[in-house]
């Protein structure tokens, strides 16, 4: 196995406290690359958040900088790191928030603007195929001209 595809993650109110918020979107995520590595994995692809930071005072955004920090610890020759911002697309459940907020997202420029979730799958695929050395983070705007 050379490339590595992690997707997992959740929401607050999905996963019912922010313990097992993080027990998902930080264990989980770092738990699957290490595994992913040890099956001898040279490239790691995964989803994050705009706005990760492990010093943020947002919570959501602070694990998914932690998550972020723990995979650059494990030492990946390739770790390519996707940010998204707003996630469109159709779901099992309703979101109203997101469902609300999705129009006015597309029309956002720049880093904050909505991703089709298609278009993040195709973007991580394009991505997946390119010859990198080291971690390149790339942030929702680029993500959304590659998976055009």
């Amino acid at each position: 196995m050379d490339i590595a595809f992690c997707c997992l993650g959740t929401t607050i109110k999905q996963a019912g406290s922010q313990d097992a918020f993080k027990a998902v979107d930080l264990d989980m995520v770092t738990a699957f690359a290490s595994r992913a590595r040890e099956l001898g994995a040279r490239h790691l692809l995964v989803i994050s958040a705009v706005g990760a930071d492990p010093q943020s005072s947002t919570f959501y955004n602070r694990v998914k900088g932690e998550m972020e920090q723990a995979l650059r610890a494990q030492g990946w020759p390739q770790l390519t790191i996707a940010r998204p911002s707003l996630l469109v697309g159709s779901r099992p459940e309703t979101r109203w928030v997101e469902q609300l907020a999705a129009p006015i997202a597309k029309l956002i420029p720049g880093k904050y603007g909505a991703i089709e979730a298609c278009h993040l799958a195709r973007a991580l695929w394009r991505l997946a195929l390119e010859e990198q050395n080291g971690e390149r983070i790339v942030e929702s705007d680029e993500l959304r001209k590659l998976g055009k």
